[in-house]
């Protein structure tokens, strides 16, 4: 009877710890289910619409981020540059190229929850489409680093991992099909504080 009552604790126990530990990967995978890959660059086009999968609208809940319909734009995160390697608030990136056609886009450092990062002094935490200096094929050129740059300069402090948020707001590439056929800027390391 003792051993019949370890076996039944036992089997509950793998039951419960691996369906709970299964749901926590699936939520904190960025290549989730859902998810279109640009480059860094990831995001999860379906988020918002009734086509979401179930693990999507969790995550962007648990996120707690007011989720943007198709007719209304498209989120894109980056936690890794275009070499591969995490983003560390240490470094110094470049962000170099074309953004599709949007109506209104903003770029913003985010930590691991994507809460925005506090600015260096009386610098806005934020870049949009509005304030950009382009080159002459109408690229663009963002440092984003601790230090000041000239040009396109977003501030950030701290240490540790970061991540970078870019939505484009009314967009026609907003739905998943069209998602795959734009480019997005490279996100380029700099270089490193020692």
């Amino acid at each position: 009877m003792f051993r019949t009552i370890i076996l039944t604790l036992f089997v509950l126990l793998v039951a419960v710890g691996g369906g709970a530990g299964s749901v926590w990967v699936a939520l904190n995978a960025s290549e989730g289910i859902g998810a279109v890959h640009i480059g860094a660059w990831t995001a999860f086009p379906d988020v918002g619409t009734p086509e979401a999968d179930t693990y999507s609208k969790a995550r962007f809940a648990r996120e707690g981020g007011l989720s943007l319909g198709r007719a209304e734009g498209i989120a894109f995160s980056a936690q890794r540059d275009s070499a591969g390697d995490p983003l560390r608030r240490e470094c110094t990136y470049a962000i170099e190229g074309a953004l599709p056609s949007a109506r209104f886009w903003t770029l913003y450092a985010a930590d691991d929850q994507r809460i925005v990062l506090p600015p260096t002094i009386r610098r806005v935490p934020a870049l949009h489409s509005m304030e950009m200096l382009r080159t002459v094929d109408g690229a663009i050129r963002i440092t984003i680093g601790r230090h000041p740059a000239p040009g396109n300069w977003l501030g950030i402090t701290g240490g540790g991992s970061m991540q970078l948020v870019l939505t484009l707001y009314d967009t026609p590439t907003a739905t998943a099909s069209r998602v795959m056929e734009i480019e997005l800027p490279q996100v380029l390391k700099v270089g490193c504080d020692a």
